[in-house]
């Protein structure tokens, strides 16, 4: 059944089904309907890499996801752990 508030319905069911909160889901669908989904798909982050930041900043983040054993992970096993989570 379409929701109204759902723009491009066909997208939002493909991210559900992909795991999308449905919060996110209706973003990134609406989005897409708004511009194009070749637009929305162009949008990113602007964040460094992780490889450019520093220990310090890897375990505040890691600490923020919620990262086991951050404590003791050097800043490639860190790295590793925030890109796997």
């Amino acid at each position: 059944m379409p929701r109204s508030s759902i723009k491009d319905e066909q997208m939002y069911t493909a991210l559900r089904r992909d795991g999308a909160s449905e919060e996110k889901a209706a973003r990134i669908s609406n989005a897409a309907a708004a511009t194009s989904r070749r637009a929305v798909g162009r949008k990113g982050g602007k964040a460094e890499p992780y490889d450019e930041w520093t220990k310090t900043e890897l375990l505040r983040r890691a600490r923020e996801l919620g990262v086991q054993g951050r404590s003791a992970m050097n800043k490639t096993q860190l790295i590793r752990a925030l890109r796997s989570h």
